[in-house]
């Protein structure tokens, strides 16, 4: 009838499999969350730079132009910028300006033989840093293929070190008098 011998068998073997589930399940259950962890922290990293390409980038907010001589060409392109509400603080040496006129295109840094000379326009906390909603800066650089005539158009970027962009296109009056020595584009 009932064997009294083989039930202690039966029952060790069954934890056996029993504690090999719990120990594999444990595994799994490790490497998941680490998983878990690693996708997270790579997704808050990637929602920073998403945040900073977007908002760490500057406004223009006037484009102006110095008249060059007689012959009524402008020579200088004079790009007055701020901070975008909600931006980092942003550093002036380290703009990338693009520009395209005239059939050419230029790239602008803070060196090199296309540079931008930068003029602080207002008392600045810490000097090349845009740290200031009421920080502004005058980027001042030549326009591709050394002049802009009347009636001429401009394209350009400004690029700040985090990735934000802002593209602005201006034309140059169609007349400019002699009597100018700077014209708002």
């Amino acid at each position: 009838m009932f064997n009294d011998t083989d039930r202690g068998q039966v029952g060790i073997g069954t934890l056996i499999v029993f504690i090999a589930m719990v120990l594999v399940a444990a595994i799994a259950a490790g490497v998941l969350i680490n998983t878990a962890g690693l996708l997270q922290s790579q997704a808050e990293a990637t929602g920073e730079e998403s945040a900073e390409q977007v908002t760490d980038r500057v406004v223009v907010q006037s484009v102006s132009g110095d008249v060059a001589g007689s012959n009524n060409d402008l020579d200088g392109i004079n790009v007055v910028v701020r901070r975008s509400p909600g931006a980092g603080d942003i550093s002036l040496d380290s703009l990338i300006i693009e520009a395209f006129a005239n059939g050419e295109s230029t790239t602008y840094t803070d060196d090199g033989n296309d540079a931008y000379e930068v003029e602080e326009l207002t008392d600045f906390e810490t000097s090349g840093t845009l740290a200031d909603s009421a920080d502004r800066a005058e980027l001042q650089f030549a326009p591709p293929g050394s002049t802009l005539g009347e009636g001429d158009s401009i394209t350009f970027s400004i690029t700040t070190a985090a990735g934000g962009t802002a593209f602005v296109e201006k034309r140059a009056p169609s007349t400019i008098d002699d009597d100018d020595s700077q014209v708002r584009l």
